[in-house]
């Protein structure tokens, strides 16, 4: 795993992320610079204050009739182990209809000490197996966050990269009275063409008895999570929430009998009633806003290990849908004052109601089953398909960006880029060089400091340097992301394009070696 180049405060240069636990992983660039350099953009100065609601930047209109995007969510509690080998049927990577966006959340990935320390240094090994299994099929892992064994992906087509924005993620301890993180939830919350998503993963208090706790566990969670955003800056007020995880509902009241016969033969409805999340709903207003459906696959939890056997063990657990999707839209509010005609008009309302009348966003569950084909855990994972159907609020990216004439290790090269809309850029953001295929944002080949190594512009087009000693040896299918420090987020993505070999270090004997993800060259032995 390697650093972002991101600027912090003082002198010293960037830093990797934050953990739960408080620590930092620190490391210093290649560069050193002074904090009150200020890049005043092409498209206008812009101030932090402004940038608050970035979601109504570079606001077009997008196809009346709206677009429709599948989106694929899975949740496991993988009960500490290593993932399988292959998760093909999990992902569903043979279907004919690709996702434009995977969310995946696991509970109870392995975290001992040693292990949760190994897996900040290098990407766990959950993470990795999704990013190697994804990235070839060009998705890229756009947000992460893990709390000791609570794990939150969010992957996106390289396509829709540019237009997601407002990225931020955070979490909520609620094992232990709070203080400890083997329990709570984590979130991702992020604007998609303008519309604000939210996906919270929970592993809530398990037990029969403990369901009322569960729901004091949830709300918990929806009351404290906040964002540093004016439009969105609490879980509710997001247009679109999913909210999924080991939920540990139980099946209470009826015997181990009756619910075994009634999964043996797939009268699954006959225990709906006795479900407690169900239960809980018909008292609970806010439960009732979230969606859910038809339970119409076996209880997930408690298996055997490797097997599909219900627990065999000395406690014979009751089976149960412990792990969920749900999902709420923002339900639409009257801005009526009948009752109080003395009572101040929200604008904030009246303007969220304008914007779901202009943009409408509905959403449509496709599937919703889980996979029994998974045997290395107690639970069986949970899968969710939903198709998206909005209006975009944005057509175009802030930047666009390309690579100019022919690139190779031999000559220093030239990036052309062009901001589309303004926004708030900064001496801080940069330009990556990545291939194709790459797995995240701080896969890069190299990257160059957008405002420190501009070479020409004018009104409409600024170029920028890129040094040969940083364009890879051997060459290959790339493209060209602009980062935006304030944003944090990629705003522009190019074409690929090739670079080609070096016509130098073939001539001069010299053979590519890949290391820690550049292409570095030795010279030949005869």
């Amino acid at each position: 795993m390697r650093c972002l180049p991101v600027r912090g405060g003082g002198s010293i240069i960037g830093y990797c992320t934050k953990l739960p636990c408080g620590f930092y992983c620190t490391s210093v660039f290649k560069k050193i610079k002074s904090e009150n350099s200020h890049y005043e953009s092409k498209t206008g100065v812009q101030t932090m204050e402004e940038n608050e609601d970035q979601s109504d930047l570079s606001l077009r209109p997008g196809n009346l009739d709206g677009d429709s995007f599948r989106l694929h969510v899975v949740t496991w509690n993988v009960a500490t182990v290593d993932p399988p080998e292959d998760v093909t049927s999990l992902l569903h990577l043979n279907s004919p209809k690709s996702p434009d966006l995977y969310v995946i959340g696991l509970q109870e990935v392995h975290s001992r000490p040693l292990r949760f320390v190994s897996d900040f240094v290098f990407d766990d090994p959950w993470s990795h197996l999704f990013m190697s299994v994804l990235a070839p099929r060009k998705f890229v892992k756009v947000s992460s966050i893990r709390m000791q064994g609570l794990l939150l992906l969010f992957f996106s087509k390289l396509q829709h990269v540019p237009f997601i924005r407002d990225i931020k993620a955070t979490y909520t301890r609620t094992g232990i009275y709070g203080y400890w993180g083997n329990k709570g939830g984590v979130s991702i919350r992020l604007s998609f063409y303008g519309h604000m998503l939210c996906f919270l993963n929970c592993h809530l208090a398990a037990h029969m008895r403990e369901a009322s706790e569960r729901v004091d566990e949830f709300e918990h969670i929806m009351d404290t999570q906040t964002f540093e955003c004016k439009k969105a800056p609490r879980i509710v007020d997001h247009r679109l929430i999913f909210w999924f995880g080991d939920l540990n509902f139980r099946i209470q009241d009826h015997g181990m009998h009756f619910v075994r016969s009634c999964i043996n033969n797939q009268t699954y409805n006959l225990l709906w009633s006795k479900d407690q999340l169900m239960m809980m709903k018909k008292k609970d207003q806010m439960l009732q806003e979230f969606e859910e459906g038809p339970l119409d696959f076996q209880p997930t939890y408690k298996f055997d290990l490797n097997s599909d056997t219900y627990d065999s063990s000395k406690k014979k657990r009751k089976p149960a849908w412990t792990d969920r999707i749900l999902w709420r839209l923002r339900p639409k509010t009257s801005t009526s004052h009948e009752d109080d005609k003395e009572k101040p008009v929200d604008k904030k309302l009246i303007r969220q109601l304008d914007e779901d009348e202009e943009y409408p966003l509905k959403i449509t569950q496709d599937l919703y089953t889980s996979n029994m084909e998974y045997r290395i855990s107690d639970h069986k994972p949970v899968i969710g398909l939903f198709t998206l159907k909005l209006r975009k609020m944005y057509e175009t990216p802030l930047v666009r960006l390309q690579a100019e004439g022919e690139w190779s290790a031999d000559i220093d090269a030239i990036v052309v880029y062009s901001p589309l809309h303004p926004f708030p850029s900064s001496t801080w953001d940069w330009i990556g060089l990545y291939k194709v295929g790459f797995t995240c944002v701080s896969d890069y080949i190299t990257y160059t400091w957008v405002k420190d190594d501009e070479v020409a512009f004018n009104e409409e087009i600024i170029q920028v340097f890129v040094s040969k000693e940083d364009i890879p040896v051997r060459g290959g299918e790339c493209v060209l992301c602009y980062y935006s420090s304030t944003l944090r987020c990629i705003i522009g993505v190019s074409e690929p394009f090739k670079v080609h070999e070096s016509k130098v270090a073939i001539e001069e004997g010299l053979l590519p070696e890949r290391i820690n993800g550049l292409d570095k060259t030795v010279a030949s032995k005869d």
